[in-house]
């Protein structure tokens, strides 16, 4: 059962095994979205604050992003079906709380315990596929197509969970969890164990509890900076806090022997840059869900269901794009497909800059939804295999860890800075206008980074003693 010419481990089985897996990528992002438009009616039934708002709002991705190297630490030291099988019985489990959930406290309790499983288990999952991919260029195809999972995931749950909301209950959304834990838990058995290659790393447990509660203050903040400004308690507490611990984690990784982050894995140029491509990447989409949410809402009077029907072209162009991606990949390579992504992005946003209060939807809206999608497609199936090659089977988890934090980051961060420079307009949709304006210039920006790095397959040389994987251009897979 090895990978022969190029063909995923285990013929249909392993492609089985594959889908599966994405199955599960794509819904760890769908359940960050999945309370983003029916929060109103959470907290009308709840009775929240602003305040109730906020954290519950956050809380998924607070514990998702925070816990991400822990979790990756954990799958190259434990295994990736090991930490996989834990990781999706955290998910259910939680899921089912939260769609029982009978107060505030019980659902935000649940959240937080839906993104700790889903840190252990987005790491493990990727872990699995180099199991199933053990060839480079197998695992390289692979994570092409892995790299548009995470933005189709979102668009997904933007779309449905308003329609759900309004039709049914926002309680029914968490059935899709529940519903992909239980397939992958069913089907454990039949993957690869993805066991540790070689020395088993130690479990660095200070610079665990560092990163993690460094990058929730931080993250926590800048969430909080959308509702309540800069200015506020809830940020300029927390962030000088956040900011202060991640220093203490750089300090005490450069003094571990067996560190959780070894300092030289973000240095090299490509995976770093890569790393900031997916962060703009999903900055930019985030922004503009948030933004047209917003605006046909609150400004054109659309309903949840005809707002989440209005990103439906959306989403069929980031599936058919998402479909071309990875091939594109494969003849032409990461550099330039992630340029070229980052550009049509770039200019999608540069669009939906144009914004008025009378902007018609075929005409003014439109043309950005179809743009954006193919462009970020494009970004992350490249950004993917950029970020996560040229590392040995035993730091697939850290890899995984990191692209899946920087994917997590990018909008937390991305928002609180675009939001804020909409604030300073006099008007609101000059505001939005202005926020498009400045992710299409990062867009572009990135690109034009991304662009000159050499045009080779992996990101970096294998920081172990694991022989280099070949840097020659991806093979094509035959049918």
């Amino acid at each position: 059962m090895g990978v022969t010419g190029g063909r995923m481990r285990g013929g249909p089985a392993g492609r089985s095994g594959f889908a599966l897996l994405g199955v599960v990528q794509a819904v760890l992002i769908f359940t960050i979205m999945v309370l983003t438009v029916p929060l109103p009616l959470v907290a009308r039934e709840f009775g929240l604050g602003p305040s109730g708002v906020l954290l519950l709002s956050a809380a998924y991705g607070l514990t998702f992003s925070s816990l991400l190297l822990l979790g990756g630490r954990l799958t190259d030291r434990h295994g990736g079906r090991r930490m996989l099988r834990c990781g999706l019985l955290l998910l259910a489990a939680s899921s089912v709380a939260c769609a029982l959930a009978p107060d505030y406290p019980v659902l935000l309790a649940s959240r937080l315990v839906q993104g700790a499983g889903a840190a252990l288990t987005a790491p493990a999952a990727v872990a699995v596929v180099r199991a199933l991919h053990p060839e480079p260029a197998a695992y390289r195809r692979a994570m092409a197509t892995w790299g548009g999972l995470s933005v189709l995931g979102a668009t997904v749950g933007s779309v449905v969970s308003g329609a759900v909301a309004a039709a049914v209950s926002w309680r029914w959304l968490f059935a899709v969890p529940v519903l992909a834990a239980a397939a992958g838990l069913a089907r454990c058995g039949t993957l690869p164990a993805a066991a540790p290659a070689g020395r088993r790393p130690a479990l660095d447990l200070r610079g665990a509890l560092l990163a993690a509660t460094a990058v929730c203050a931080v993250s926590y903040a800048l969430v909080a900076s959308t509702d309540h400004g800069w200015t506020s308690p809830e940020v300029y507490g927390p962030l000088p806090a956040g900011l202060a611990l991640l220093l203490a984690f750089a300090a005490a990784e450069r003094r571990t022997a067996d560190p959780l982050l070894p300092p030289g894995f973000l240095a090299d140029r490509r995976r770093g840059t890569a790393l900031a491509a997916v962060m703009a990447t999903a900055a930019g989409t985030a922004l503009t869900f948030v933004l047209l949410s917003l605006y046909l809402q609150q400004l054109r009077g659309w309903s949840a269901a005809a707002t989440s029907a209005a990103f439906l072209p959306y989403a069929a162009v980031l599936l058919l794009s998402g479909r071309l991606a990875a091939p594109l990949v494969l003849r032409h390579g990461p550099v330039p497909v992630t340029a070229g992504g980052l550009a049509v992005a770039g200019a999608g946003l540069g669009l939906l800059a144009g914004l008025t209060p009378g902007s018609g939807y075929a005409t003014g809206l439109m043309p950005g939804l179809l743009l954006l999608p193919a462009g970020a497609a494009a970004a992350f199936a490249g950004a993917a295999v950029l970020a996560t090659g040229g590392v040995g089977p035993e730091r697939t988890g850290l890899a995984a860890g990191v692209f899946n934090t920087a994917m997590e980051l990018g909008p937390t961060a991305g928002l609180a800075a675009l939001m804020s420079l909409a604030a300073t307009r006099p008007s609101v949709v000059g505001g939005y206008a202005a926020a498009f304006a400045a992710g299409a210039l990062g867009l572009a920006l990135t690109a034009v980074a991304v662009a000159t790095l050499p045009r080779s397959a992996s990101a970096a040389e294998p920081l172990t003693t694991t022989p280099p994987e070949p840097t020659n251009q991806i093979e094509e897979f035959t049918s």
